[in-house]
């Protein structure tokens, strides 16, 4: 079969749509998860006996279970449970919040655990409370070390959004899906859908390379 440009040129328009969605979902559930993992990681890292507990085991259960498991949890069982309709988008935003949240607990943990407590230590001797310590001491120097680590789990999260085909969202991979169901036209579809994956991985890439080459700890 010959390869037909003008499918791809005909489709883009809806695939551009899918791929915005797929941004959109990405970025509110990548914020989400930095601030969930944020709070789990410290928890984790400096919390007493129980914060740690809960920590651990919110951490260890979403990262026991695939991620497309969890997105039909929420948008299937939730519902049920709950008595409220979830609709296709707020769940898959959730999935990503609630997902990306438990890896990005283990990097900031990781992180701020791999500062030396001699900093920590002399920030309480100056009579700083321990919040500024991590604040302003700790914090700036385990942020630096996160950002490669960081960098990773966007890239995989904004990949993960094409499991949400799932229930429904419209996001790239399904935009791909119903114009190849119209047009039989699956190599140029899914070539142009695999390429504007390239695109976006690659920008927030070289995004994050630039950030870590600006933050190198000398």
């Amino acid at each position: 079969m010959e390869f037909d440009w003008s499918v791809i040129g005909s489709a883009m328009p809806e695939l551009l749509r899918g791929a915005r969605l797929t941004i959109l979902i990405a970025l509110a559930g990548l914020a989400g998860g930095l601030l969930i993992g944020l709070l789990a990681g410290l928890m984790r890292a400096y919390g007493n006996a129980v914060l740690n507990a809960i920590a651990f085991v919110y951490v260890e259960l979403i990262r026991g279970t695939p991620i497309i498991v969890q997105v039909m949890f929420i948008y299937f069982a939730l519902p049920l449970l709950l008595e409220v309709r979830i609709n296709p988008l707020t769940a898959a935003i959730s999935a990503i919040v609630i997902n990306a949240g438990a890896y990005i607990a283990e990097i900031v943990r990781g992180a701020f655990l791999s500062v030396h407590k001699g900093l920590r230590e002399a920030g309480l001797a100056l009579g700083l409370p321990f919040w500024k310590v991590l604040l302003y001491v700790v914090g700036p120097l385990a942020f630096r070390r996160m950002i490669p680590a960081l960098g990773n789990q966007f890239i995989v999260s904004l990949k993960d959004t094409s499991l949400f085909i799932v229930i429904g969202v419209g996001e790239l991979t399904r935009q791909g899906q119903e114009i190849m169901a119209s047009n039989f036209r699956a190599v140029e579809i899914w070539t142009a859908v695999a390429f504007l994956y390239l695109v976006m991985t690659g920008v927030l890439t070289i995004v994050l390379r630039l950030t870590e080459k600006r933050m190198r700890i000398l």
